[in-house]
């Protein structure tokens, strides 16, 4: 049966829109492939271009990456501890595109999509969060024009046994001015306070998945002791 691969990560450059207070990545070129060939000595003997380098300066929240237990508590490890059965699984794509910006999804919010898309969670499922926002990376309304889990969201799907989820925005709750309106703050991540569970954030595309049937490989780089790291996300779907 042939496979489709569908690619779930955002670009990482130079001038990406990134969460407020995170800085953004610098990749800038080290060294050139003539530069290479020259300083190693390679160049004295006919040869003038070889490997180029580039230095990357990258932050744990940067691009599409999986927030580690580590973001919300002092002493819990980083992306290293993160269990790999979690990051490979079958994917289930909640579609919440309707909801008004700003909005937090209620577990209501929930159950609605999961009965509109006639499917019942099992546990290690992935469940995706599709707010839309994934369109609009390029734009300064990625940080304002999307919706975001609620902490009883979140805790239902934890006790339905979902271990991973993700979104297609720049954070997993509403936007900050949605949680300074209603003075609540990054309340399905504090959920890591009490509750063993991950989630990415910058995901991209999900307009191409379908509502289920697909597998999702979303392995975090091995940082140690970070509160969060990259992944290539990926879905792979049998047609």
């Amino acid at each position: 049966m042939p496979t489709k691969f569908i690619d779930l990560s955002m670009a990482v450059h130079n001038e990406m829109i990134t969460f407020p207070r995170v800085v953004r990545p610098a990749l800038v070129m080290y060294e050139t492939w003539k530069g290479f060939a020259e300083r190693i000595g390679a160049a004295e003997h006919g040869i003038d271009s070889l490997t180029a380098h580039y230095m990357v300066v990258l932050g744990d929240h940067i691009g599409t990456h999986m927030d580690s237990l580590r973001h919300m508590r002092e002493d819990a490890p980083g992306p290293e501890a993160i269990p790999l059965e979690y990051c490979y699984g079958d994917g289930v794509c909640l579609d919440f595109r309707h909801l008004p910006k700003g909005a937090g999804i209620s577990v209501g919010d929930v159950l609605e999509a999961l009965t509109r898309i006639d499917y019942t969670l099992k546990p290690l499922d992935i469940v995706l969060i599709h707010t839309g926002a994934g369109k609009i990376q390029d734009s300064d309304r990625y940080l304002t024009d999307h919706v975001g889990m609620t902490g009883e969201a979140t805790i239902w799907l934890l006790d339905q046994g979902i271990k991973m989820m993700g979104i297609d925005a720049v954070t997993f709750d509403p936007p900050i001015w949605a949680m300074f309106e209603r003075k609540k703050f990054w309340e399905a991540h504090r959920v890591m306070n009490t509750r063993e569970y991950y989630h990415l954030e910058n995901l991209t595309n999900l307009d191409q998945l379908p509502s289920h049937g697909f597998t999702l490989s979303l392995f975090p780089v091995k940082w140690v002791n970070t509160t969060g790291a990259p992944v290539r996300a990926v879905a792979i779907l049998n047609q």
